[in-house]
């Protein structure tokens, strides 16, 4: 194990508020100056942790603590983690904050009308025909941060957030 503890950052925010754009750029805005980071994006690891998922309360909330350990167990090794992960309940990433030394939450705000219209999974035109009931601030929860240590607009470029993400991470001497 590394005796240096890598970072974590942390986007929320409902689907389609621009959370993977952001994720993209500031991964491509670390890897510039030689920083690396894991990307834990939540599509991707529901495919290994729950590959038929419910999106029940009960298998949501194990999904998520099990993404939290996993961040944690990368961080401690000294690599960054950058969690691309709506966790619709403020515990969820509480406790992701609770587990990992350097952590950062980012609340990507975008109002419901614009990420309905963007829509790239298609989860809200599946929600819209009735082949799901589990959207998060929808038709279920979304909790957003009561103190994020940033808040983005979700309309701007992602550039914009990705260059506020990495000044913070800085100041924070996390980089």
């Amino acid at each position: 194990m590394s005796d240096r503890q890598g970072f974590a950052v942390w986007l929320t925010g409902i689907p389609a508020s621009g959370k993977s754009s952001i994720t993209r750029e500031l991964v491509r805005l670390l890897q510039t100056r030689g920083v690396t980071a894991v990307v834990l994006e939540s599509d991707a690891m529901r495919n290994i942790l729950t590959p038929d998922p419910t999106y029940s309360e009960e298998e949501r909330s194990r999904f998520y603590r099990s993404l939290s350990l996993i961040g944690e167990l990368i961080t401690r090794s000294g690599t960054n983690v950058i969690f691309d992960a709506t966790a619709n309940k403020r515990e969820y990433r509480d406790h992701a904050r609770r587990l990992i030394k350097k952590f950062i939450e980012v609340y990507v705000s975008c109002p419901l009308e614009v990420c309905t219209k963007r829509d790239p999974k298609g989860i809200y035109a599946q929600a819209a025909l009735h082949k799901t009931t589990t959207v998060p601030g929808l038709q279920a929860v979304y909790e957003p941060p009561l103190n994020p240590d940033l808040t983005l607009d979700g309309q701007a470029p992602p550039e914009t957030g990705a260059v506020l993400i990495l000044d913070k991470l800085k100041q924070l001497l996390y980089i």
